[in-house]
């Protein structure tokens, strides 16, 4: 019975990439993950949320946008776009993951969770178009993206280290603590998309959006305490790791947690008070995405699993290397 062919088996008897190569392709797949993030929030900002008013097509009878709908159909068409440009990141990470040698399966297993969540997340999209921009499924799409920016963030951690059991790097309260942080973190990006669903920025300039039938200021207050929160556990958490000696990767990622939270707090600030200005609140987006990535990181840091393995080279190439070796001290 013939051998069934699998494609990325050929690619991973042809190619062998560096541990280096797969470690930038997991990054570039989170670097699109937080664009798409971006570029998503400047289809709302722009009222372009129905710059194509159906799904899966820009019309009924067209593709792509046409001359009458204008750059608001042009901007949501091509954040529709971007999909695909993701889809070939995230490719490339999953073709790199699988042929390194020795083959990790976990690795590959996070990239393919990616590519099955911007389906999931794409099936959203079109879902927020025909509902005309529905507050909570304009939510839920925000949250799928945190979502793959999540399994990219670790996909990104783990290409970095092996698939030994972890190892604890400090003691399991400490370790505890830093998960109450990212949980107070997810808290603070639920409320945000409360603020946001209820907010002036409806997506749509042409349409009575539906908004989150909540009063704005005091949803918005309800942000900023989960701000406090998540502000007061990244200091107690950075009091903590020093008193326990922890390794110092640890201790940086939580300064670089508490930099990024500082960064995000003055442009709410700014926001709040002049009126949600829309490169502002884009900027507060691209902000969000940080803080959470930083978050994770802190999390992540707190535990190692050896280094990543490298396969020796086959006989005949150490037989090789030895005479060549040979030669050139001769």
């Amino acid at each position: 019975m013939p051998k069934t062919l699998n494609p990325l088996q050929i690619v991973a008897d042809r190619w062998q990439p560096s541990a280096r190569f797969v470690r930038r392709a997991a990054l570039a797949a989170v670097m699109m993950a937080v664009v798409i993030v971006v570029t998503g929030g400047a289809v709302r900002l722009t009222q372009s949320g129905l710059g194509c008013p159906t799904w899966p097509t820009c019309t009924e009878d067209s593709l792509t946008p046409t001359p009458e709908m204008g750059i608001n159909g042009v901007i949501e068409f091509t954040n529709r776009m971007l999909t695909y440009v993701l889809c070939v990141f995230v490719g490339v990470a999953i073709v790199a993951a699988r042929a390194r040698a020795p083959r990790r399966r976990s690795l590959t297993r996070l990239g393919w969770a990616q590519f099955w969540l911007i389906a999931s997340n794409g099936i959203i999209g079109g879902i927020t178009v025909l509902t005309g921009l529905n507050p909570y499924i304009v939510a839920l799409h925000f949250l799928a993206a945190t979502a793959l920016l999540t399994v990219a963030v670790v996909m990104w951690h783990r290409s970095a280290e092996g698939d030994d059991e972890p190892r604890d790097l400090v003691a399991r309260p400490v370790r505890q603590l830093s998960w109450v942080l990212v949980g107070a973190t997810v808290l603070l990006i639920l409320a945000g998309t409360v603020v946001t669903g209820s907010g002036r920025h409806a997506g749509d300039a042409k349409k009575d959006v539906h908004r989150i039938p909540l009063d704005w200021r005091e949803v918005t207050q309800l942000h900023v305490d989960f701000v406090y929160i998540v502000v007061g556990l990244t200091i107690a958490l950075w009091f903590v790791l020093r008193a326990v000696k922890a390794p110092a990767v640890p201790r940086r990622r939580v300064v670089e947690l508490f930099a990024v939270l500082m960064f995000q707090g003055v442009i709410g600030y700014v926001q709040y008070f002049n009126d949600e200005p829309e490169l502002v609140v884009g900027a507060h987006m691209f902000g969000s995405c940080l803080v959470w990535i930083a978050a994770l990181r802190v999390a992540l840091s707190l535990r190692e699993r050896g280094e990543a393995a490298v396969l020796p080279a086959p006989s005949g190439e150490h037989e090789a290397i030895q005479a060549a070796t040979s030669a050139s001290s001769r």
